[in-house]
């Protein structure tokens, strides 16, 4: 259930012009922070982060369409194809158009991709060590921002 309660009004103009305050900009600054943790781990396996998520994601599931990809991880189909144009030619992936749709391209794990998710086990943990959090924390921060990003998206056309 969304919580529809107004925010606070008691927070003076001051407050909240101050950056530190400022709830995007926490999660704008983590977000850094979290992909600047995870770049050494991933340039041993010879990937960038948006590479890494779009692996999660063929892991999770193989033979995926481009645009099945694109929902998964929140972002558009214009932006993912040069990635994908990448990645192939690194070698983990392959890309088909569809047979029954040739607008659809499907998106398949290669022997080397489906290789490096045994090489990648450890960034994970890696991660969480990172964090200095323990497990407990990571999970209810993650339900959190999970819960968050559904909320924002729901309210997206209602600012």
């Amino acid at each position: 259930m969304t919580n529809t309660t107004a925010p606070d009004k008691s927070l003076s103009a001051t407050k909240v012009s101050n950056v530190d305050l400022q709830l995007c900009f926490a999660l704008y600054s983590a977000s850094l922070s979290m992909t600047k943790t995870y770049k050494p781990l991933l340039s041993k396996l010879k990937l960038t982060y948006p590479q890494y998520l779009v692996l999660l994601v063929l892991w999770e599931k193989d033979g995926m369409t481009v645009n099945s990809i694109s929902e998964r991880l929140f972002s558009d189909s214009g932006t993912l194809t040069p990635l994908l144009k990448r990645l192939e030619k690194l070698g983990m992936i392959q890309r088909q158009r569809a047979r029954e749709d040739e607008r659809k391209v499907i998106i398949t794990l290669t022997e080397a991709g489906r290789l490096l998710q045994t090489e990648s086990t450890n960034v994970h943990s890696q991660i969480a060590c990172s964090t200095g959090c323990t497990i407990t924390e990571l999970q209810a921060l993650n339900n959190q921002l999970i819960m968050l990003r559904t909320n924002l998206i729901k309210n997206l056309n209602t600012v």
